[in-house]
């Protein structure tokens, strides 16, 4: 790794840090953290109490990798809906938003977007 990814690796760190003093999820309003990569978006809810993963969603799962790329608003769109769809079948209505130390813009912001739009409360 150059010394430049590392530097915006680093940043992304430090800055996801900060955002997690003040998020904390629970078994009622569990965290939808975000994580992406160049190539792939991975969305999880998470119980900070038990230290659980209650539902994820990503686009390397089988039917959306078929699908496409998972690099583009489109896929995380989707991303957002599936993960809106599983949280109802765990019955969680309301979520805690963790955007992992990126910019809340582009992919990120479309996941949550559709999420909201699939009837998520955040």
């Amino acid at each position: 790794m150059t010394k430049i990814a590392q530097a915006r690796r680093n940043g992304r760190i430090r800055r996801h840090r900060r955002v997690r003093k003040k998020i904390h999820g629970t078994a009622a309003r569990p965290r939808l953290a975000v994580f992406r990569s160049n190539k792939h978006l991975s969305v999880q809810l998470i119980d900070d109490d038990a230290g659980t993963t209650i539902a994820s969603a990503s686009t390397n799962e089988a039917e959306l990798r078929s699908a496409g790329t998972g690099s583009s608003v489109d896929a995380a769109t989707k991303i957002g809906g599936l993960i809106a769809e599983r949280a109802k079948a765990a019955g969680i209505e309301k979520v805690v938003f963790d955007r992992g130390g990126f910019a809340y813009h582009g992919r990120i912001a479309a996941v949550a977007s559709a999420a909201r739009e699939a009837g998520l409360e955040f």
